[in-house]
């Protein structure tokens, strides 16, 4: 391995400088890293059990994860170097695949190409499976590079090379930093790289990563902000592209489709099949398009567009719940890049029992959203339900664990609470705001309010809210200060913007949400109790999925389908031990753990079955240790003969369970029972999972 010679320093501390000012209220924590020690973690971590699931001393669990994912993932710890293709053709392909985010980042990497040289760094684009698109930045570090296949057509996602700031930032979906000792193979581990995600802005889908890479002398901790700033300007500039686009598809159909009414239904999508706009889009069949607070179901994929363009491939394509309506292609520059789908309008009925019909309808569509039979989950269902259908409750308060699903109970509430098609949902969520900002972003702000305000003002969430639901989520974190100033608004109903006295009246239903026990807050002080019992005064708790019992089971298979549904594929079948010890783990993830690890078998499983041993080790492990019988002989279970029912129920299931070695399915055909009702005895009976 080749070693670069030492940064300009001068160049280094300019780029972060350029990072801070660029990403304004990012700030790292300082970075404590011992390398002698991360190296005996790694090579305590290679010697054991690819399984292992304990924290090695000094690694960043971010770090153990990913080193976890790429043991069990087949990658070679030892690897010197990233796949390469150099194939022409496929660089080809890779480059018109790629035209908008290419074209997206140009004006970024050209104004840090200079910047970089002499730096010892470099900067490179990778598409969404890693595999890289661009680079710029210093020249030896560039021709270094290719030692490890760090270059255009070099794949570098975990599933290839382990551990590294594009493939973990990949992962993760965050600003990730991965230095020297921290990545998964040796042979790259002289290097230091700092990778952010880039999302589409218009269905928020990571598209790709940049990242900044070069021997280990170039770390900052700087460094991550800078990516996640490059980032975030390749966003703006892909946002400003499909805003032309946009118009530019509807200046298109507009020339093309003279006898449009204005009544009709109308969706736009651009060349990917994906709604860019949407007006008057009619209910029934196109009811799951309805879920944007400006323009329902913008940003949703609904077809592929064929290659030919031609009106019978175009409606071929379509899917069936939109085969009823009337569909144009729509070119730019001679080639097809959109279609224009037109729903002829019917004839109003203005009664309330259509109202109510509509209001229902929209209701009964997000209850189904909520997956699960559970007592406590259709308890919460029920609770959401009479609120979004009463006009005197204006907040509600929904507590519950992270990953639980709460947002759904907010949409929920919404859904219930229509009067209109175009009854907004704002959702924001507090812990994702500094706090000099949270002011302006409830109440909004006037023209120089103060620095850095909006040139034209801008108005808050509760103004962008009116007549529809706010979604507050993490309730929490919000500033104490802020406190009396929401206290106020939902009092009054009325918001002032910051430096403008004039109130504006608002029409807004809150639906708080958070994962933290509030009373507990409110006793520490950290929470204001009349703000408390305000927004509290009808509350609902959304169970932990460890508390579900076989919703755990509903729950898979509806992402199961969903997902196979998605890729075109069947869904996957799941063994018995399979799904006991799905079952049996605690999910302190909740539904998004659950529904990731569904995503992760569809992505990783080499064919249509789900065995125990396909399942991550800390779930398997559960249930091997649930399977174990205390005892080297099953009959050392049976007990003296019993004198009553219970007892007698109580020893059949045991006795069923050792004669079954502890496999719940056989056990409830042995006993005749379903299981359901077989864990619920279990539960019942006190008999614990170590009989199993």
């Amino acid at each position: 391995m080749k070693h670069a010679s030492g940064p300009n320093p001068m160049k280094t501390d300019a780029l972060a400088t350029h990072a801070s000012m660029a990403t304004g209220q990012l700030v790292l924590d300082k970075i404590d890293y011992d390398e002698r020690a991360t190296m005996r973690a790694w090579e305590s971590f290679l010697s054991d059990e690819p399984t292992s699931i304990r924290d090695p001393v000094h690694v960043r669990s971010l770090i153990h994860d990913s080193w976890y994912r790429s043991a069990t993932g087949g990658i070679n710890a030892q690897g010197i170097e990233a796949p390469l293709s150099s194939d022409r053709n496929e660089i080809e392909y890779l480059t018109r695949a790629n035209a908008e985010l290419l074209s997206a980042a140009r004006r970024s990497f050209a104004s840090l190409g200079q910047l970089l040289e002499g730096t010892g760094a470099m900067l490179v684009l990778a598409d969404s499976d890693g595999v890289l698109i661009d680079a710029i930045g210093d020249k030896k570090t560039l021709h270094d590079g290719m030692d490890i296949h760090l270059g255009i057509g070099g794949k570098w996602n975990e599933d290839a090379v382990g551990t590294n700031g594009i493939g973990t930032a990949l992962w993760t979906g965050e600003p990730i930093f991965v230095h020297a000792a921290e990545h998964f193979c040796a042979g790259i581990k002289s290097w230091t790289c700092a990778g952010a995600p880039i999302r589409d802005p218009l269905d928020g889908k990571i598209i790709g990563v940049v990242d900044l890479s070069g021997y280990s002398p170039i770390f900052r901790p700087h460094n991550t902000a800078l990516v996640a700033a490059t980032a975030r300007q390749i966003e703006k500039a892909l946002a400003e592209q499909q805003q032309e686009q946009r118009t530019r598809l509807l200046e298109a159909f507009i020339s093309s489709a003279p006898s449009y009414r204005r009544k009709d239904g109308l969706v736009i999508v651009d060349h990917r099949g994906r709604a860019i706009f949407c007006n008057n889009v009619p209910n029934g069949d196109t009811t799951e398009m309805m879920d944007g607070p400006m323009e329902p179901g913008r940003g949703r994929w609904l077809m592929n567009l064929p290659a030919s363009g031609s009106d019978t491939d175009l409606v071929n394509a379509l899917p069936a719940h939109l085969r009823s309506c009337h569909v144009t292609p729509l070119k730019l520059d001679g080639d097809l890049r959109g279609a224009a789908l037109v729903f002829p309008s019917v004839p109003a009925v203005s009664s309330m029992t259509v109202i109510h019909r509509e209001v229902n309808k929209h209701l009964q569509i997000a209850a189904a959203m909520i997956v699960g039979e559970s007592e406590k989950l259709l308890a919460a269902v029920e609770v959401a339900s009479r609120v979004a259908g009463s006009n005197g409750v204006t907040s509600l308060l929904i507590e519950g664990e992270t990953g639980v699903g709460k947002e759904l109970f907010a949409r929920l509430v919404h859904a219930g609470s229509r009067r209109t098609e175009n009854d907004p949902f704002i959702a924001m969520n507090c812990g994702a705001i500094t706090k000099e900002l949270f002011g302006s972003e409830l109440f909004g702000h006037v023209a120089g309010a103060f620095t850095g305000a909006s040139r034209d003002g801008k108005p808050g969430i509760f103004e962008l809210a009116n007549g529809g639901v706010l979604s507050l989520d993490e309730i929490g974190e919000l500033p104490l200060e802020i406190q009396p100033f929401l206290l106020r608004v939902l009092e009054e109903r009325v918001v002032h913007r910051i430096g403008d006295p004039r109130a504006r009246p608002v029409d807004v239903r809150l639906v708080a949400s958070t994962n933290r026990d509030l009373k507990k807050e409110v006793a520490a002080g950290r929470f204001r109790s009349d703000l408390y019992y305000r927004i509290g005064a009808v509350s609902i708790h959304v169970p932990p999925l460890r508390e579900r019992g076989d919703d755990v089971l509903l729950l898979i298979e509806h992402f199961n389908r969903r997902i196979a549904k998605l890729a075109g594929n069947d869904p996957l079948e799941f063994s018995n031990e399979a799904r006991d010890a799905l079952l049996a783990y605690r999910w302190p993830g909740n539904v998004r753990e659950l529904k990731n690890l569904v995503e992760r078998l569809h992505i990783l499983a080499r064919g249509g079955a789900i065995e125990l041993q396909d399942l991550p080790g800390e779930i398997a492990m559960i249930d091997r240790n649930t399977t174990e019988v205390h005892s080297d002989h099953p009959t050392a279970m049976l007990e003296a003969p019993v004198c009553t029912f219970e007892d007698a129920e109580r020893q059949a299931i045991k006795n069923a369970l050792a004669a079954e070695s502890g496999n719940l399915s056989k056990v409830a055909l042995r006993l005749g029972i379903s299981r359901p009702t077989l864990y619920r005895k279990l539960g019942q009976y006190g008999i614990r999972r170590g009989f199993l």
